[in-house]
């Protein structure tokens, strides 16, 4: 039997990604076998010399990241995985494609396959995802490696296509990446020139290397002009080494590649895009290239080299923590702290910071609560960082006394996004992810439409990101309706996984933040007031961390319920204190996060709001929907169902009902 040379079986190891992906899409009769069809050489020669992972323990915290921004050909992930020895994706687990419970959905999901980085599938969010797992490694490389030990030291890989560079995401995240300068973000960009409506000229000519050029990218050409010939394997190779060269820049290699490549009838089209080849263009497609194999049938020659991987990947790994023991003899404090951080375990005690006040105590708003958590939190979280959408001193999320994270100066903790709100969050889910860091971001609440997308697939990936969103409610005043969130807050509780703390008060911040800082993989969102609050008697971190919690009581059976969230809990103290008066018997129940209240168990629930008491009255400077499931049939809320407008803030308030006295005449009309 011949001995089969390198260039055979690297054709063999690259028609095996193609036809797991081909067969797999076929079976499920659903997917998308264009992009793996084409980018299956690129990928190869980046997975086969390039990355360094380890199949058997995906976790290796210094392993090379790998990103599939272009998620929708996930095929080409998962046949990787599988060729090269994870475990997480078997043979069957490529013949149950897009089935239900499979661990090889219809996009890459972080929290489904172990060994996928990140969730892709939305264009443009992988990419930016990218930016923040490279700018994670430069800052924890830049805080743990010294100059005789280097324990931090791991590049990030993306395959990106046109649609990324098409997404606006993209750009923010690009542009920043470029500004940091990160040169071990290296994107390989599948340049086939066709979308699901047909060819990209359609809609997108512009000159995308030039245009990342300007962003100061490193940018390389790898070209197929007649489009007649399968990528050249060296000339992919020969670009990844130059690329990893430059070190003051990110990289953008420009591949030329055809979809659908193998595919007599389909290649070079839409129609290879987002549906299966068909029986006869399967055959068709094993004809032209010479593959004699049956469905999800992998020669041995090719699955004998992918697998070399796992030596190679364990070698890697043990080379690392050799370096790391000596690492750990000579700095055993930083040691521990990397290990520490890594684990994602916190330092004992470290809550004890989060500062606590008495009602007596001056009224302040709660922006500026976040701001006193945030700074007491980095001094004993040195694994905290963040940074605002150009709006620090609005936000109050500057953490004193640190630098600026810059290009060459990667340990600096706070992060300056710019305008860029979408891009923060999509790269805050990338920190996150890396692992080692707890990222916040912050902007104005009603910008969290401009990242919702962000906001979202953190929810989705399980990524605890803290979002610290400031003016959250038409108190803002004068900047108007385009700046006030009003139906905000209820469209973001509608989003499974994600805590929405909207606190009353200094305690309330401060528990929002233990909340925040104890849920790894659940984002917490806090909506901030502008305007200056007084302390409650009675608010409490550990109530906050219920959802909802009883602030005053008469004892027994309440007449009426009060429910209070944020910067309107005072408004039903100061009412119920004249209701009482009258003579009735008043619950005021401060509500800073539906879900955690929700997560309680049913008789925490039923003390709380016991199902008796029918005559209860919401109030938040907000949207009412939503309100019913607390409220019931003879309930009511004092909300805001119409944009707002621009006054100073108390006139605003004042005019929208959001006085003790209408909370007082609103309580006695549903009391009768």
């Amino acid at each position: 039997m011949a001995v089969a040379t390198q260039s055979q079986t690297e054709e063999l190891c690259i028609n095996s990604i193609r036809f797991l992906a081909i067969d797999a899409v076929e079976k499920a009769k659903s997917g998308h076998p264009g992009l793996p069809m084409g980018a299956a050489p690129m990928a190869f020669v980046l997975w086969d010399r390039f990355m360094r992972f380890n199949p058997k323990n995906p976790k290796w915290f210094n392993r090379d990241r790998f990103v599939l921004s272009a998620g929708h050909g996930c095929m080409l992930q998962y046949a990787l995985m599988y060729l090269t020895g994870y475990d997480s994706v078997t043979l069957d687990d490529i013949k149950q494609f897009r089935q239900w419970e499979s661990k090889t959905p219809g996009h890459p999901e972080n929290f489904v396959t172990e060994g996928v980085e990140v969730t892709t599938g939305p264009l443009g969010q992988g990419i930016a995802n990218a930016v923040g797992l490279a700018m994670a490694e430069a800052h924890l490389a830049a805080k743990f490696n010294k100059p005789d030990h280097t324990i931090v030291d791991h590049y990030t890989y993306v395959i990106m296509g046109d649609g990324c560079h098409m997404e606006g995401v993209s750009s923010e995240a690009c542009s920043l990446a470029g500004h940091l300068g990160l040169g071990k973000l290296i994107a390989l960009y599948d340049d086939n020139h066709i979308s699901i409506e047909g060819d990209t000229s359609l809609a997108f000519t512009e000159d995308v290397g030039k245009r990342f050029e300007a962003y100061n990218w490193h940018v390389i050409t790898v070209d197929n002009t007649a489009l007649d010939d399968d990528t050249n394997l060296e000339a992919v190779h020969k670009a990844i080494e130059e690329a990893k060269k430059v070190t003051d820049k990110p990289s953008m290699i420009k591949v030329r590649t055809i979809i659908g490549y193998g595919s007599p009838n389909k290649r070079n089209s839409y129609s290879a895009h987002g549906a299966a080849l068909g029986s006869d263009e399967v055959q068709a497609t094993r004809d032209f290239l010479k593959w004699e194999h049956a469905p999800f049938e992998i020669p041995d020659d090719a699955l004998s080299h992918f697998r070399k991987a796992v030596d190679k990947g364990a070698q890697s790994e043990q080379e690392w923590q050799k370096a790391f023991d000596a690492y750990k003899a000579a700095y055993p404090a930083e040691a521990a702290e990397y290990e520490r951080t890594v684990a994602g375990k916190l330092p004992e005690g470290w809550d004890k910071v989060l500062p606590t006040y008495k009602a007596e105590d001056k009224a302040d708003s709660t922006r500026n609560h976040s701001g006193k958590c945030l700074n007491a939190l980095a001094a004993v979280l040195p694994e905290l960082i963040g940074g605002s959408a150009d709006l620090a001193s609005s936000n109050m999320t500057l953490l004193k006394g640190e630098k600026d994270f810059q290009k060459g100066q990667y340990e600096g903790r706070n992060l300056r996004f710019g305008v860029r709100e979408h891009a923060m969050g999509a790269i805050a889910n990338g920190m996150v992810l890396h692992g080692g860091l707890i990222p916040y971001c912050a902007t104005f609440l009603v910008f969290a439409d401009y990242m919702r997308g962000a906001i979202r697939l953190s929810a989705l990936s399980e990524a605890g990101v803290i979002y610290v969103m400031t003016h959250d409610s038409v108190a803002l005043g004068e900047d108007g309706p385009t700046h006030q969130p009003v139906e905000t807050i209820a469209s973001l509780r509608a989003i499974p996984n994600l805590l929405v703390m909207r606190p009353a008060d200094g305690n309330e911040t401060s528990g929002s933040y233990k909340v925040a800082i104890e849920s790894p993989k659940r984002p917490t969102l806090m909506a901030l007031s502008r305007q200056n609050l007084p302390n409650l008697a009675g608010s409490s971190m550990e109530g906050t961390a219920k959802g909802a919690y009883t602030l005053s009581d008469d004892g027994g059976t309440p007449d009426i319920i009060l429910i209070g969230t944020g910067g309107e809990t005072y408004l039903c103290v100061d009412a119920a204190e004249k209701l009482r008066a009258a003579g009735n018997k008043v619950r005021v129940v401060s509500m800073p996060c539906w879900e955690l209240f929700d997560l309680q168990d049913a008789a925490y629930r039923e003390s709380v709001l016991p199902k008796a008491v029918t005559k209860r009255l919401a109030v938040e400077a907000a949207s009412s929907f939503g309100w019913g499931r607390y409220l019931g049939s003879e309930g009511d809320s004092i909300s805001i169902d119409t944009f707002g407008a621009s006054a100073p803030g108390p006139v605003v308030l004042e005019k929208f009902g959001y006085t003790v006295d209408n909370v007082v005449a609103k309580a006695k009309a549903l009391l009768g």
